[in-house]
């Protein structure tokens, strides 16, 4: 069966430079909050709720502002979900949302933020107020009796906002033939729309059969024209082996983009990327697991065998069961023969702690498709 791919299309490609990504901002809880801020170095908070509008505004510009502050390590750039970690939001008196305080190095002592919502106006906040006395020193003094010199140094940072580079495959004239896209320009739509179209590049970057792109319509009018852009921003859908392309008239949030991926494409990650719990999963063979489950030591043998030659028809059928996935099924199969009834549980709670811990986006993958097939098994 052949795989689906996916072009969209976003603006102009100045607008795709400033995007960040949030894992340059240390996600702070009830657990870890008193161990970062307040000890070696300063921190800037935002304590937000992940719902709230005018939190969804500020995040690009707090992503981009964690970006930039990446190598500083006199500060820290954290962040606070007020619905996840409460007793945190109301130690520290937040009443709105998003709430943005600056607690210097060794204090707790917080204090509040309130310039313009912008990466720039908080880098300016964060090096105005990270600034430390480093020492004084007197200093060689020709007049001695009118005054004494005296020299002192201050530390701190002056970091600028970095314009980052930007995921989304860019198109022109010469590279489109070869490729699928649609259509976007440089208006104020477009411009809200950049920081959601990054993160559905990122959600999707390790599938090679799924790309996301951009055109600049400005620049490359005869190609907007042939595919009938009339209004900006356009977004497009081309299968794979389909030139025609459909348009797209979902949502424009991310959980949107995810979910359409996810049903024309055939996979299953969720909005950071992560394969969800539906990856691996076949509800063509729920009847034959459940009759190896309940079967005794020889009759698993049969259904085994059954469950093989399914497993094997649909190899590579989609991405939410590539080829990779039917070798892992033979695996467990094998596995639960040899080592008794209680490998499932045993080897899902092992694969747990294994995703627990910081390892690869590939092995992320290889644990959690492993881990969701071994859950028909419980």
């Amino acid at each position: 069966m052949e795989k689906s791919q996916i072009w969209l299309a976003f603006g102009t490609l100045a607008l795709l430079l400033a995007s960040a990504l949030a894992d340059d901002v240390v996600v702070l809880t009830e657990e870890n909050f008193d161990g970062k801020v307040g000890q070696d170095r300063g921190a800037l908070v935002e304590f937000y709720a992940p719902w709230y509008g005018h939190c969804k505004k500020l995040s690009p510009e707090y992503e981009k502002l964690g970006a930039s502050f990446k190598k500083a390590k006199s500060v820290l750039i954290g962040k606070v979900d007020c619905d996840e970690h409460k007793s945190v939001c109301s130690k520290y008196g937040v009443q709105g949302y998003p709430t943005i305080q600056w607690l210097p190095k060794g204090s707790l002592e917080p204090k509040k933020f309130e310039g313009p919502r912008t990466a720039e106006a908080l880098a300016e906040f964060v090096n105005t107020e990270g600034v430390e006395l480093a020492e004084c020193r007197l200093m060689p003094n020709p007049h001695p009796q009118r005054f004494t010199k005296v020299a002192c140094c201050f530390t701190g940072t002056n970091v600028k906002i970095a314009a980052l580079p930007s995921n989304v495959v860019v198109l022109n004239a010469d590279n489109f033939a070869q490729s699928w896209v649609g259509f976007l320009r440089g208006v104020a739509t477009v411009k809200n729309l950049a920081p959601t179209y990054e993160k559905v590049v990122t959600a999707f970057k390790t599938e090679e059969d799924v790309v996301i792109a951009n055109l600049d319509a400005d620049k490359h009018k005869d190609l907007a024209e042939k595919y009938g852009v009339s209004g900006y921003p356009t977004l497009k859908f081309f299968p794979k082996n389909n030139k025609s392309g459909e348009d797209y008239n979902g949502g424009r949030d991310l959980d949107d983009f995810v979910s359409f991926i996810n049903e024309t494409c055939g996979t299953s990650r969720d909005g950071k990327g992560q394969l969800t719990s539906k990856a691996g999963i076949l509800s063509s063979l729920d009847a034959h697991v459940k009759d190896f489950v309940a079967a005794g030591n020889e009759e698993k043998k049969a259904v085994f065998s059954k469950i093989e030659g399914e497993a094997e028809k649909l190899k590579g059928s989609t991405e939410s069961f590539p080829v990779a996935g039917c070798q892992v099924w033979k695996d467990i199969l094998e596995s639960c023969l040899e080592k008794g009834a209680d490998y499932p549980k045993k080897e899902s709670e092992r694969l747990q702690r294994m995703l627990d811990k910081s390892i690869s986006p590939a092995k992320a993958d290889e644990f959690t498709l492993k881990k969701n097939i071994l859950s028909t098994f419980i």
